[in-house]
């Protein structure tokens, strides 16, 4: 089994950055990738981001690319989701995930609420 526990949402104003962490723990040495997802209120949920465990290689959603950045802390088990310029659009709940296995993510946490305001 794999915790992942996120934090750093809040409301901030269009323009503006914040930085969201997802800290792993229980079998974090089966994780090969760990990624952030995000649903809008009606909307389906979406990749955002995602990180390969080993070697760091990254890859983003058309959205966010450019404006966002994910990265990781081996040794904290920790993953980060820096956003800068955040768009109303951007507003959603944001998930991380990890993945153990080969296909789907298969670990989630609980969501923390990003909202940005015009």
């Amino acid at each position: 089994q794999v915790q992942l526990v996120e934090s750093g949402g809040g409301l901030v104003q269009a323009g503006a950055s914040l930085r969201l962490s997802c800290a792993a723990s229980g079998r974090t040495f089966s994780i090969n990738r760990m990624g952030w997802f995000r649903q809008a209120p009606g909307k389906e949920r979406e990749f955002v981001a995602a990180i390969f465990w080993s070697g760091g290689v990254t890859y983003y959603a058309n959205s966010v690319k450019g404006r966002f950045t994910i990265s990781r802390e081996n040794g904290k088990n920790t993953v980060y989701l820096q956003m800068n310029s955040l768009k109303p659009e951007d507003t959603a709940v944001y998930y991380c995930a990890a993945r153990t296995g080969s296909h789907d993510f298969d670990y989630w946490g609980q969501g923390t609420q990003v909202t940005v305001s015009s």
